[in-house]
C-alpha cells in the first residue's frame, strides 16, 4: 500500500481517473491531488462533472474497458446480471444525465446491482455528489494499490 502522492503528472492521474479531461489537467497542478481531488471534484462546474464522470466505464461493460477497469469489474459474467446492469445503466443515465459511478471495490456484479437499484431513485443533486465521490475513491483506491 502506497502513501498519497504529494505530486502527479496528467499522465498519471487520467489513468487513476480514465481519461485526461480538464479536472485532471488542473488536478496535476495541485499538491497532493489526490486529496485536493475530493473537494475540488464537488467545484466544477456541472458540464466538466459530467465529463468526468462519462469518462469512467459502465458497470459491467465488457469490451473497450482499461486493464484497470477490467480487473476492478472482475470476472463475474451471469448474462441475466450483465443484461439488468446494461438496462438499468441505461434508466440511470437517462434519468439523471451521467454515467453510473460506484467503487466496485471487488464486490461482484449481482451485489453492484442492487447499489444501482437502491441508488437510481435518489434526487439527480444527490446522486451527482455519491458518483463524484465514488469516482475520487476509485481513483485514490488505484493509487493505494498500484
Amino acid at each position: 500500500m502506497r502513501e498519497l502522492p504529494g505530486q502527479l503528472s496528467a499522465d498519471e492521474l487520467a489513468e487513476l481517473f480514465e481519461s485526461r479531461t480538464a479536472f485532471v489537467e488542473r488536478l496535476a497542478g495541485e499538491h497532493d491531488p489526490l486529496t485536493r481531488a475530493r473537494t475540488l471534484v464537488h467545484e466544477l462546474p456541472p458540464g466538466e462533472q459530467r465529463e468526468l464522470l462519462d469518462a469512467h466505464p459502465a458497470i459491467g461493460r465488457r469490451n473497450g474497458l482499461s486493464a484497470r477497469s477490467a480487473a476492478e469489474q472482475g470476472t463475474d459474467a451471469d448474462p441475466a446480471v450483465l443484461a439488468e446492469l446494461a438496462r438499468l445503466n441505461a434508466d440511470y443515465e437517462a434519468r439523471h444525465g451521467f454515467r453510473f459511478v460506484v467503487f466496485v471495490d471487488r464486490r461482484p456484479k449481482a451485489v453492484i446491482l442492487e447499489v444501482l437499484r437502491e441508488r437510481i431513485g435518489n434526487p439527480t443533486d444527490v446522486e451527482l455528489e455519491t458518483a463524484l465521490d465514488e469516482l475520487v475513491a476509485i481513483a485514490v483506491d488505484r493509487w493505494v494499490r498500484s
